[in-house]
């Protein structure tokens, strides 16, 4: 990044504006002197090209560097999550107009709260996209997973659980039986989700 500096006639720690001006004042003097004939007029359009090169990547290095550095303050988000007022922390994180992975677990978790399973995934898996070493991310989802894939055998083993169960001695059933099982595998999932959301916020 050095050598582009060096190209505007600029070191490392010059201003935006800095950078501005020297561009403007270079492509202006190369510009012109491109059409000269000869030696001179190659060299001209040499430099314009550098010039136009050295100055778009310290732009876009400034423009990641700041990206990086932006930190967003969800605190009011978490607070209106954790008391249960989902529409309040939909629209505030409505307002921030930049997205990054957190905005979007966040609405995951909105999501789930409101029971919109399918959505939720959905935002988990652009905020694993976005931030793919985020444990916090990837331990939801594999969470959500399985609540998805309960939910579906429940419903897809229902008939087969009636049938089941007209085969099965009174005894067994009034006992608990499979009723049982099924309850407390039920109660488990739903236990630990709603202890993933509870401390999402932390």
């Amino acid at each position: 990044m050095q050598e582009y500096y060096k190209i505007l006639g600029l070191t490392a720690d010059a201003t935006e504006e800095e950078i501005e001006n020297a561009y403007k004042t270079l492509k202006d003097k190369y510009s012109r002197e491109r059409f000269y004939e000869g030696e001179i007029g190659n060299e001209a359009a040499r430099n314009l090209t550098k010039v136009e090169t050295a100055y778009h990547e310290i732009m876009a290095s400034k423009k990641t560097a700041s990206s990086e550095e932006k930190t967003y303050d969800y605190s009011e988000v978490e607070k209106m999550i954790k008391s249960g007022n989902l529409n309040k922390a939909q629209d505030i994180l409505d307002d921030f107009s930049d997205r990054d992975a957190e905005w979007h677990y966040l609405q995951s978790v909105i999501f789930y709260k409101k029971s919109w399973i399918n959505e939720s995934k959905k935002q988990l898996e652009i905020a694993m996209n976005m931030d793919p070493h985020n444990e916090k991310y990837s331990s939801s989802y594999t969470k959500l997973k399985q609540k998805i894939e309960y939910n579906s055998k429940q419903f897809n083993g229902g008939a087969n659980y009636n049938n089941q169960g007209a085969g099965q001695p009174n005894d067994y059933r009034q006992m608990g039986g499979s009723d049982s099982n099924n309850c407390l595998s039920f109660c488990a999932t739903w236990c630990c989700m709603d202890m993933l959301c509870s401390i999402c916020c932390r």
